[in-house]
């Protein structure tokens, strides 16, 4: 019996079948099989029930199943207080929303390179809806998306939020939104479907409304004078400054845009939790010096 052998049962256990176990090891999924008959064979145990769908633990396979989170969890304390973090190595995969990206996540990843050099980053950056399914899928790591993710096994840490203000071209002074399109974020986000409700309600059937998952072609759009919408001050900022877009009131605003800095709690992995505070405390930061 090998830790390794300890580490691909856990994965097996927790994902439920040696192909989702082997993405996230990085092995090939005859290893994995290989690995977890050898382990049976070792403890002359049979450990899960094959069937057509989901694999199922057995008796024998509860059992060890608590050991081997006991095991991991001794592990990643070891990590945590003996190994030097400069010579962690591993893949750590992170998501972020487009708002995030084209905030303060360049500062997270220097700030992450800096502690973790050896660990290789995979990067997506994609609406709040497909992050949370590719962390609950553990295709992620780490989410910084508009949360909290409403999961027991979800540990949500709160980021600074990003209050929305309204903008048209400088060139158009069109502020009427019954006259003039709304730009807003992607149509499968909390943003977009409040957006369309306030309208509904305050401008009507008349209101029309573009949705776009790109933020920085939606703030161009609004520059041209295509259209107005609410964005991060923040991210306008540039816009702002070289005269191309001015604020205005349309008579709301609508609700800041809430994030956070999500992962699986379990099984415990201190990489990730540590990376985590590293974001808190980046986008604080951020934050501090950047326009509100």
């Amino acid at each position: 019996m090998t830790f390794d052998q300890i580490r691909t049962f856990l994965w097996v256990a927790r994902l439920g079948g040696f192909r989702k176990a082997s993405e996230r090891l990085h092995l090939s999924q005859p290893a994995v099989s290989t690995r977890i008959a050898n382990l049976e064979a070792d403890l002359r145990v049979t450990l899960f029930e094959r069937g057509p769908g989901d694999l199922v633990l057995t008796k024998d396979g509860m059992l060890l199943l608590s050991y081997a989170e006991q095991l991991l969890f001794v592990e990643e304390e070891i990590k945590q207080r003996v190994a030097n973090p400069a010579e962690t190595e591993g893949l750590f995969r992170v998501g972020a929303s487009e708002t995030v990206a084209q905030a303060w996540l360049p500062a997270f990843l220097k700030a992450f390179s800096d502690q973790y050099p050896r660990v290789n980053v995979d990067l997506t950056v994609d609406i709040s809806l497909n992050l949370r399914a590719a962390l609950l899928d553990r295709r992620l790591d780490l989410a910084f998306l508009m949360g909290p993710v409403s999961e027991y096994s979800v540990t949500n840490i709160e980021l600074p939020h990003f209050a929305l203000h309204w903008y048209r071209a400088a060139s158009n002074p069109q502020t009427d939104l019954s006259k003039i399109p709304v730009i807003s974020y992607s149509s499968k986000t909390r943003p977009y479907r409040e957006l369309m409700s306030e309208l509904s309600r305050s401008v009507g059937p008349k209101a029309r409304v573009f949705a776009s998952a790109s933020l920085s072609a939606s703030l161009k759009m609004i520059a041209s004078g295509i259209a107005v919408g609410p964005y991060p001050r923040a991210l306008a900022n540039d816009l702002l400054e070289a005269g191309q877009i001015v604020e205005f009131d349309p008579g709301f605003v609508p609700q800041p845009l809430e994030f956070t800095a999500s992962y699986i709690a379990e099984p415990r992995s201190f990489l990730v939790e540590n990376s985590a505070k590293i974001a808190r405390d980046v986008a604080m930061n951020w934050d501090s010096s950047h326009p509100k």
